[in-house]
Order: C-alpha cells, then structure tokens, then sequence
C-alpha cells in the first residue's frame, strides 16, 4: 500500500506527516558517527536513541551508521547543517529524512514484511526547496530522494534489529512558504476554506535556519518576478547566542538544536560550575531583536516593490521565535502570523502530494 507523506527537510530540524496519522514527527538535523554505546539505562521512547545503520545507493557512504536527531543532540562530534550546505544534495539531509520515514514506517505500522523478515513502506512524497535553489536543485533533490533505500535500527529500544526498506516512489517538490500559503488556505479535502488566500495576492516571509523565502503567492501560482530569498536565517543568531553565552559564563551549548530547545521552552537560566546560575535572556533578547530588524526591513523593502501585496504571512520555525520582537519593530505595519507556523510547510507538502499524484496513483 501507498502512503502519502509531506516531509520538511528543514535545516533545523525534519518534520514528517504521514496521511491519516495526526501527529507529526520531529527529529533536529543533526547526526553523528556512530558507534557501540554503553547503554546504563534505555531511553523512554525511540526518538531519543536513533541509532541507525543506512544503505542507500544516493549516499557517499553507502552502508555508514550514524547517531541521528536528539542522541546526535549532546555528542561531541555532532554536525548540523551549515550556511554553503544545500538541502538538496546535503547527505546529512538525507540521512535524517530517511530516518524519519522509516521511523514513522514502524511506529505508525504503515509496512509489509518482506520475505526476509524486512519490513517495507512506499511512499509518495512533498517536500520543498528554498525560493533561490529550487529552479536549479528540485530536479536532484527528486532524484535523490526516489528509489529504494535501507535503515536498520541498532540500538534504539523498542525497534533493535528492525530493517525498513523504504521505497519511495515519487517525490513532488514545491517552493517553501507557497506550500505553507496552500494549506492555509485549503482543507484536508483540498477545497478552498480561505478565499482571500487562495484568490489573493500574498506575501510571505519564510523564516528558516539558513535561508529566508519571500514567495508572493498570486491567485495559488508562484510570480516568477517578484519571489526571492535570502541566504540568512535564525542560525547566524543562534550560533551568536552560542558563542557570547560561552564567553560570559563559561557554558557551551552542545548545538543550536539544544539552544533552540531551552528558547522554545522559555527556559533562559543556565546552570553554572559550583552551584551557580545565570539568565542568557538578554543575550537572546539582543540578537533576536537584531534579527527582527533586519526582517521587517526587508519585508518593507519587498512590500514597496510590489505595493498590491494584500497582507504579508510571517512563517516556518523562525515566526514563532522572533514574533514579539518582530511586531515591536513592525509598528503600524501589520503582519500575520500562525499557531505552529513550523508545521505549515509540512502539511502544505502532504496536501499538494496527493493533489498532483492522486491522480496518477487511480
């Protein structure tokens, strides 16, 4: 059987929707070499401990093991996506996406098993490119992702030793931010709820961790002229907070992922050696106040460029971040914003799968 997912390779973290699952899955993009563990005690739930071994023929290395998502979080060796890496050619990118499919395979018991004692899931895919890389990427990053691929699960509880062979047999790849804008303005049943979205012409700016997307959506198509994006995003900040944290107190965070966790959470004091505390609030407050400014500005500079944009959608996981500092710095210029604006892209690439291949698949 045929499962639609939508699957947002961000650059901070992979969110997963599978068609007729309610939650979705999210694992941080950041891997590590792996190896044997110690293991005192087992984690509580698998998406703590992926520990994965993985064969696919897209891969530079083809049969490696990595430590992925929040076990990769704390290790010393960890890597996470950098400002010259793209998502479309990335293989951290594909190791972490293929993980979260076959992942959402097992616990979401959408396989068959093979006669090998393999289990196996297809998968019709969306997914999406920034605005700059995807006239020139989204064909590789198609070819990339379709085919078959391998993930076994080493020590990870509840699911050492299980093999997954991940088919994927379609991937339809849409610009970030656009795809956001279609779920909004859609139901599940991909019939207008939102009229002014879907008849309008909106702008959007879609704040991610290495990139920034300014897609303006007229009538649901794409204008060519007017969409840009920027090669900055939240990272530049974060690592920023990183780094004057480490200077001031002597605390070193082990990634922007465990940095992102404590803001998402508003836990701003840090634990200091010999029993002391510290609030890195005000350092958070003064980047992200830097990072506001220089959004809003630039939405003001692509509002005066095409002045019959009704109103301007800020999305992706940077919204939620920087609202407060970015409607201080807005004035009386006003932007909208969503509940779990990280999410929209995700469902957005779920919606437009089944859109484009229904279809093809009756």
């Amino acid at each position: 059987m045929i499962r639609f997912a939508g699957i947002d390779v961000g650059n901070d973290s992979v969110k997963l929707v599978v068609d007729g699952s309610q939650q979705p899955i999210i694992i941080p993009s950041v891997v590590s070499p792996g190896y044997d563990r110690h293991v005192l005690q087992e984690e509580d739930s698998p998406i703590k401990a992926l520990d994965v071994r993985i064969y696919s023929p897209k891969l530079k290395k083809k049969n490696e093991r990595y430590f992925v998502g929040l076990l990769a979080m704390e290790d010393q060796d960890n890597s996470e996506l950098e400002e010259t890496d793209n998502k479309a050619t990335s293989d951290q990118s594909l190791v972490v996406a293929l993980t979260a499919l076959a992942f959402a395979a097992l616990t979401g018991k959408t396989y068959s098993s093979t006669e090998g004692g393999k289990e196996e899931v297809e998968y019709i895919i969306g997914t999406g490119l920034p605005v700059r890389t995807f006239v020139s990427f989204h064909t590789i990053f198609e070819e990339r992702l379709v085919g078959e691929h391998e993930v076994t699960f080493l020590s990870t509880p509840e699911l050492r030793g299980k093999t997954v062979r991940v088919n994927i047999r379609r991937a339809v790849v849409s610009v970030e931010g656009a795809a956001a804008l279609f779920h909004l303005a859609t139901n599940d049943n991909l019939q207008i709820r939102n009229e002014e979205l879907h008849s309008g012409v909106i702008g959007v700016c879609e704040i991610g961790a290495l990139t920034t997307d300014f897609p303006v959506v007229k009538r649901m198509n794409i204008d060519n002229q007017f969409s840009t994006g920027e090669q900055f995003g939240l990272a530049t900040y974060l690592d920023a907070i990183i780094r004057d944290v480490e200077d001031q107190f002597g605390y070193r965070f082990a990634s922007r992922a465990k940095l992102i966790q404590r803001i998402r959470n508003r836990e701003f004091t840090i634990q200091r050696v010999g029993e002391g505390k510290a609030d890195i609030r005000p350092i958070v407050d003064v980047y992200f106040g830097r990072a506001a400014q220089k959004l809003v500005d630039l939405i003001k500079k692509r509002w005066k460029k095409y002045p019959d944009i009704e109103c301007f959608y800020v999305l992706g996981g940077g919204a939620a971040a920087l609202r407060t500092y970015m409607v201080d710095s807005a004035g009386n210029m006003r932007l909208r914003f969503e509940e779990n604006s990280e999410l929209l892209n995700v469902h957005g690439y779920l919606k437009l799968a089944k859109n484009k291949a229904v279809p093809a698949v009756n």
